[in-house]
């Protein structure tokens, strides 16, 4: 995979606020300080606050005085957001969760939500109303899905399994691309925007069992980078609100 097919997404004052506040904690920022932050990547104040207005408009933030913080939606964001980065596992040893829609008759709408839903809990859909993924997650299902969820075990071959469910080799190659241009630059702009692609890549990550992954799997490498990264982004606003 080349850098042209990373596809990466264009900063927006939108996306930078979005990234910025995600990657804080508290996520709450002085709009003088949000405005000296995305200087740093090329956003100009009039864009700012219009989004700022926009943003808040919409219901992603809410104002208190001159401070912008993220609403309890995007909290929630937050929230799968450190999960992708810190997830939560188990010692594994063979089953896996079987999750079968209930409810029938859904509209269209409806369908699409749930099906991102589970999809978001990293489950995979072995058919039409049948989801799975090995039990090596420690989270709980939301009661309110409509579905209902057990574990057993595979009659075939555990690992085959799991590389029919997921392209296991594509998300490799795209962890090692993100990876590899993220440390080829050191422009503050570039260096956002991919980070902003590896937590969409690490939301899409199985957090497979290592006896079902293939050899050097780099989803903790690229976990380890992202963290780093935060790190930075952090100790960049704290720059920025002490000058």
């Amino acid at each position: 995979m080349t850098a042209g097919e990373l596809d990466l997404k264009p900063l927006s004052a939108r996306s930078v606020v979005l990234s910025v506040l995600l990657g804080i904690h508290p996520p709450e920022l002085a709009v003088r300080y949000l405005v000296r932050l995305a200087a740093e990547f090329r956003i100009t104040e009039p864009a700012l606050r219009v989004a700022l207005t926009r943003m808040t408009a919409a219901g992603d933030l809410a104002r208190t005085g001159s401070t912008y913080r993220l609403t309890e939606r995007l909290l929630t964001r937050q929230r799968r957001q450190d999960d992708a980065i810190r997830t939560s596992t188990r010692d594994w040893h063979g089953e896996w969760e079987i999750v079968v829609v209930t409810a029938l008759g859904r509209p269209a709408g409806d369908r699409a939500e749930l099906r991102a839903s589970l999809a978001q809990l990293r489950l995979a859909e072995l058919r039409e109303g049948v989801w799975t993924r090995p039990a090596n997650l420690v989270r709980p299902l939301p009661t309110d899905l409509g579905v209902r969820s057990f574990t057993g075990r595979p009659d075939t071959d555990a690992i085959e399994l799991a590389t029919t469910l997921w392209d296991l080799p594509g998300w490799a190659a795209r962890a090692h691309t993100l990876m590899d241009q993220f440390r080829a630059t050191d422009s503050n702009a570039t260096r956002f925007t991919i980070a902003a692609a590896i937590v969409r890549h690490l939301l899409a990550d199985p957090v497979l069992p290592a006896p079902l992954l293939p050899p050097d799997w780099p989803a903790d490498a690229l976990r380890d980078l992202y963290a780093r990264y935060q790190t930075e982004l952090m100790a960049l606003a704290d720059t920025v609100t002490s000058s």
